[in-house]
């Protein structure tokens, strides 16, 4: 019995040094990052070509900033990338992560009924744009799940000095949900939302929303990408994480992202230094 079993597991040693390189599972990473990079099909398009360079799968856990930073916190990831940036500085000081790095932005619009009931579209700043929702009482949906567009939603209240949550249930809605969630939920009541660019143009149910308002400068998202630290996390992988990293903010990443385009319209644009 003994002797088959030393044979059996000569051979599985044997065919196992035989089996190709190519045959094997690429060694992978897992980034935590938020919905607008996944639903706008960036990651789709770039992920693949960081692969093709390096071997390293990238697996990507798609959910509000909050929610990444939390999982990133309690080592569910190798490598953070969001856009909320006091939230990604506070995290690299906290101990979290090891640096952070510029990657690309794309801003966020105001978008509502084509009917504009709160007459927000001759607003010249997003902070007037709230102050009219909220004094005529136009439906707002908020995404209400402390993602990186929620926090930039509630810093407009904030600028505009409103507190809607004491409108709750009236006027103001929480979705609890993410951006192509809550612009349906927007778009069947007839009301107004916060949204990244990206997520907005590849949205597909606009019928009876367009953008209201834009441009203004606290509309600006930039994304930033941060290691987790191995000496909170022994377990992440900071070799290949910072492979990705590097990979990036290289001018050959840069390009990619800057190249990935839908319907035409470029969706971010390369900011690393």
């Amino acid at each position: 019995m003994r002797l088959l079993s030393s044979i059996f597991l000569a051979a599985a040693v044997l065919l196992g040094g035989l089996v190709s390189p190519d045959a094997r599972a690429n060694e992978f990473i897992t980034v935590a990052s938020t919905t607008s990079t996944q639903n706008s099909g960036l990651f789709g398009y770039i992920l693949p070509k960081f692969t093709a360079k390096t071997g390293i799968d990238v697996h990507v856990i798609a959910v509000g900033t909050g929610q990444a930073i939390r999982q990133a916190e309690h080592g569910d990831a190798d490598v953070l990338f969001v856009h909320h940036r006091k939230s990604e500085d506070k995290f690299v000081s906290d101990g979290w992560g090891v640096k952070r790095y510029d990657v690309m932005m794309n801003d966020f619009v105001l978008v509502g009924p084509v009917t504009d009931p709160a007459h927000v579209k001759s607003a010249n700043t997003a902070e007037e744009v709230m102050t009219a929702i909220a004094k005529t009482e136009a439906p707002f949906v908020s995404r209400g799940d402390d993602s990186g567009t929620h926090k930039r939603e509630k810093g407009l209240w904030a600028a505009a000095g409103i507190d809607p949550k004491a409108s709750s249930g009236k006027w103001y809605s929480e979705a609890g949900a993410g951006m192509g969630a809550t612009l349906n939920i927007a778009q069947g009541m007839g009301g107004y939302a916060i949204t990244d660019r990206g997520t907005w143009i590849a949205f597909k149910n606009k019928d009876g929303l367009e953008i209201v308002h834009q441009g203004s400068p606290n509309l600006a998202n930039p994304y930033g990408v941060i290691l987790v630290s191995a000496e909170r996390h022994p377990h992440v992988k900071t070799e290949a994480g910072q492979k990705f990293i590097d990979w990036l903010i290289s001018p050959e990443g840069q390009s990619e992202i800057a190249a990935f385009k839908l319907n035409g319209e470029q969706l971010f644009f390369p900011t690393a230094k």
